[in-house]
């Protein structure tokens, strides 16, 4: 008996999320390397201290991202993510009744501003 619906760590996958860390972390020190001039003529001092610069910067991106990835990935309740929404979803669900009530909107007793 096979269940369908994803599980919580369905959703994480981890290798995809410590990929996508990875990825973000590369991206920052290439980007660190290049506006530090790492790939300019440099004293190996200099090229020493640009590249601890870019390891620290790749470093604090890696762990940034893996952390709110992963925190947005707990906000996700996983019986939701295969139902059907057939509403505006920034809309509350009771102002979407009210909303539909030629009453209401006659008298003028709206509750949104």
């Amino acid at each position: 008996m096979t269940d369908d619906k994803p599980t919580r760590r369905d959703l994480m996958k981890p290798v995809q999320l410590l990929g996508l860390a990875f990825g973000a972390a590369a991206f920052t020190g290439i980007v660190t390397l290049v506006t530090m001039g790492f790939f300019q003529q440099r004293t190996s001092a200099e090229l020493q201290h640009v590249g601890i610069v870019a390891a620290i910067a790749a470093g604090v991106a890696f762990i940034a991202v893996l952390l709110i990835v992963s925190l947005l990935l707990l906000a996700v309740d996983p019986a939701q993510v295969q139902k059907q929404i057939d509403r505006p979803v920034l809309f509350d669900p009771e102002s979407d009744a009210d909303d539909q009530s030629p009453d209401a909107a006659a008298s003028g007793d709206s509750t949104r501003p």
